[in-house]
């Protein structure tokens, strides 16, 4: 007889089940049949929490932005607890470890972080055809981001002594477009020396644009 778990672990336990199947056939192959034999309930019990795929792609997105965030908030955590210099030198060195203490949650999780590009993709598509609610996935997903890196800038700055030169917001979509970037390479070719090279490089350019007090 199957299990009666309240909505909210339901819903979480076949938006896994939906990122499993994703993660091993990208978003085309979810289906609300394949979730539900995959999460081992009957059709309904999908159709129940979810009223379309969409809504069920969307709850995966919510899923990946809250992963998302736990992760970057631990490793931009886990830098700031570190003793540090002060002035620029320091400054380089807390982003420098915050920025790559990031890597190896991603490295470890290819086929996830390819799922986030697929359901943006799948987002920004859906929108374009006129589904509000599927629109939604991208803007959250990078206002999430924004918001973790813009606090994480603002408190590396405060510990270091040292202030921006431009406004805080534009570099830190600065940063994660060229981390979203990097991330979307190394996909393709795997190349990890080549990103530890390439997250030094944008720490470098980051730092730049501060000056000490």
């Amino acid at each position: 007889m199957l299990n009666r778990l309240p909505a909210d672990e339901r819903r979480a336990q076949l938006v896994e089940s939906a990122m499993g199947i994703a993660e091993r056939g990208g978003i085309s192959s979810v289906t609300i049949r394949a979730v539900a034999e995959n999460a081992g309930v009957s059709l309904g019990v999908v159709h129940y929490c979810f009223d379309s795929k969409e809504a069920l792609v969307a709850a995966m997105g919510e899923s990946l932005v809250v992963q998302l965030s736990q992760a970057l908030g631990f490793a931009f955590g886990q830098a700031q607890s570190e003793e540090q210099h002060g002035g620029l030198r320091g400054l380089r060195e807390v982003l420098h470890s915050g920025i790559t203490a990031m890597w190896p949650i991603i490295e470890a999780t290819p086929n996830r972080q390819l799922l986030t590009y697929e359901i943006t993709a799948y987002g920004l598509r859906q929108q374009a055809a006129g589904a509000e609610l599927a629109g939604v996935i991208a803007d959250m997903q990078y206002r999430t981001m924004d918001a973790q890196a813009v606090d994480f800038l603002e408190q590396s700055a405060a510990h270091t002594g040292t202030k921006w030169t431009e406004p805080v917001a534009h570099i830190a979509r600065f940063a994660l477009a060229v981390i979203d970037g990097i991330v979307l390479r190394w996909l393709v070719d795997r190349d990890s020396e080549g990103v530890i090279a390439e997250l030094d490089d944008l720490v470098q350019m980051i730092t730049g644009k501060a000056v000490e007090l």
